[in-house]
């Protein structure tokens, strides 16, 4: 009986890995669901599911080694608030944006708004405000699902520090976007998001 339960948990982990919409996870999920039923398929001795499911291990994990070995390169493009372009990559993704930025006001333009791109396709939205110390008052840092493994985050942050932006605040931050805050480096301070970027003077 528990033999058949671990069988059924390694299915289901590879089922779901299948509705991840993002590679990396799906490749995560996929080996632990597919080792989990090659320990299963061994005690049940069924030795051609088991060597198919550790196949899928080994594809997996030298999928997973290529994909942090090429690390994506990225670009970073500035754009006025009024850009025609950000108005479409916010109504394009607008359904999944509301998921972490519960409010998404199309019509205030953000004085610092750019694009973040991979093989010159945007693949992330960043709208600011800035304060009159130079600090950046983030209103939405969207990344879509198939990048969102950190890495455009830290491209945008390492680029916002060398254009010398001191700081980086977030006034409320929904349950499904403070995961993403604290791996940036930002801690909260009386209810708002800070992240010091370090330069000196600032």
């Amino acid at each position: 009986m528990y033999i058949e339960l671990i069988g059924y948990l390694g299915s289901l982990l590879v089922v779901v890995s299948m509705l991840m919409t993002s590679v990396v996870k799906l490749r995560i999920i996929n080996t632990v669901g597919s080792a989990i039923f090659t320990g299963y398929a061994l005690v049940i001795h069924s030795y051609p599911t088991a060597a198919m499911n550790a196949c899928l291990i080994v594809i997996n994990m030298y999928n997973l080694f290529r994909l942090y070995k090429n690390a994506r390169s990225y670009a970073i493009l500035r754009l006025s608030p009024s850009d025609g372009f950000v108005r479409f990559f916010l109504d394009k993704h607008e359904a999944d944006m509301k998921h972490f930025f519960p409010v998404v006001n199309k019509n205030l333009l953000y004085d610092y708004t750019c694009l973040v791109c991979h093989n010159n396709n945007p693949v992330g939205i960043f709208l600011a405000k800035t304060e009159a110390d130079g600090t950046l008052n983030i209103s939405i840092d969207y990344t879509i699902p198939a990048y969102r493994d950190c890495s455009v985050g830290k491209y945008l942050y390492t680029w916002l520090a060398h254009e010398q932006i001191p700081r980086l605040t977030v006034d409320k931050a929904s349950a499904g976007h403070v995961a993403y805050l604290k791996k940036m480096g930002f801690s909260e301070q009386n209810g708002q998001w800070i992240k010091d970027m370090g330069i000196k003077g600032a």
